[in-house]
């Protein structure tokens, strides 16, 4: 495949909200763009576990791709988590992927338990050789049943040149060694929500892939970073660590509070659940009311940070 321009920045994954039916909502997932878009982010990334990739179909995930993309417009690029569990159903998911607006596909080790990583990455390996778009592997020993060691990983970038960028979600100070030597021919992002994002910045990864009730404020974190304002960076993620960590303890807790954090910053009105899901508490919808009202509502166009939160991070 030819260059491609080396990724960096906020890209946000994008939640899945449902109408009352059980349907998707074309209409959440479109409003998310919009807001995302405005926010400044780099990149838009969907069908990772935040999209709640492992209650839908294939239909459902291609349809997600195509609202997206067309959504996007070609304005930043789309990433898209490949959910199938054979090296045949990812290949045909990523043609399909590509053929809606999909820019870039991230691998995932198989879902299998009892896999030597050898296998893994032989999995990994295959896919990413026949792929008709750039690859990404994401890696979330934290989150995910399967994972593999940051050396496989690296050895898998180097017998790979259709692997572009790795999702490194241990511990910041876990990934740093790997973070470092990856970067110098790969993209690397941190995710987790961003809960280290500036360790994670001066570790050596050049992006983040967190979920979208934040994008604003680390976007805004990323700009300030980006001119060498670090200082005012860090304040401004110190301001934002106790939302994060609130709903960053596992997924059903992202699932349940993040999600709705998400549609009370958009104006959107009731979640609706696809069952099986989390429940939420009164206290815990509290809780995420009063992160709503320090953040403001996310905004149709490029604006400030809300006045609130502006205040607490010390940025006047």
């Amino acid at each position: 495949m030819p260059p491609l321009p080396r990724l960096s920045g906020v890209h946000p994954i994008l939640y899945a909200y449902y109408l009352p039916d059980g349907r998707l909502d074309r209409a959440a997932l479109e409003r998310q763009v919009d807001l995302c878009l405005a926010a400044g982010c780099q990149g838009i990334a969907v069908l990772g576990l935040v999209t709640e990739v492992f209650r839908l179909s294939t239909a459902e995930r291609l349809d997600i791709v195509g609202w997206a993309a067309a959504r996007i417009a070609g304005r930043v690029p789309l990433m898209a988590t490949v959910a199938e569990v054979s090296v045949h159903g990812q290949l045909d998911f990523i043609a399909e992927a590509k053929a809606r607006g999909a820019d870039w596909v991230v691998l995932q080790p198989p879902p299998v338990k009892g896999v030597a990583e050898a296998g893994i990455l032989r999995f990994l390996g295959t896919v990413a050789d026949r792929a008709v778009l750039p690859v990404g592997i994401q890696n979330n020993p934290l989150m995910m049943d399967v994972s593999v060691s940051d050396a496989a990983l690296l050895a898998l970038h180097r017998n790979h040149p259709n692997i572009r960028f790795m999702k490194a979600e241990g511990a910041a100070v876990s990934v740093a060694e790997f973070a470092l030597e990856a970067s110098k021919t790969c993209d690397v992002f941190a995710g987790h929500g961003g809960l280290e994002w500036p360790t994670a910045l001066r570790s050596g990864c050049q992006g983040l892939i967190p979920a979208p009730e934040l994008v604003d404020a680390q976007v805004e974190i990323w700009r300030l970073w980006s001119a060498g304002e670090t200082e005012r960076a860090e304040a401004l993620h110190r301001a934002i660590l106790p939302i994060i960590v609130f709903m960053s303890r596992s997924l059903p807790l992202l699932l349940a509070y993040g999600k709705r954090l998400m549609a009370l910053r958009m104006g959107l009105g009731e979640v609706h659940a696809r069952l099986p899901e989390p429940g939420v508490t009164a206290f815990g919808l509290a809780e995420i009311g009063r992160f709503a009202a320090l953040l403001g509502p996310l905004a149709d166009r490029p604006a400030p940070l809300a006045p609130a939160l502006r205040r607490l991070a010390g940025l006047g």
